[in-house]
């Protein structure tokens, strides 16, 4: 995997990591606050697998 993408990745899972370690720590103030945390998780997951189906593609195109 390029360099570059590993570090985008690990910022990408570090970010999505505190935020559910909050969620599990009842860090939301309300349903609302919530709500928003759950979806920047799933954004997040997202944009994960955004980036592994990039790195795949440049693997093969590379071949």
């Amino acid at each position: 995997m390029d360099k570059a993408l590993e570090v985008l990745l690990k910022q990408v899972r570090d970010k999505r990591d505190q935020i559910v370690e909050a969620v599990a720590n009842s860090a939301a103030k309300d349903f609302a606050d919530y709500q928003k945390l759950c979806g920047e998780i799933r954004g997040l997951s997202l944009a994960e697998g955004y980036i592994l189906d990039l790195a795949k593609k440049m693997e093969y195109s590379d071949e």
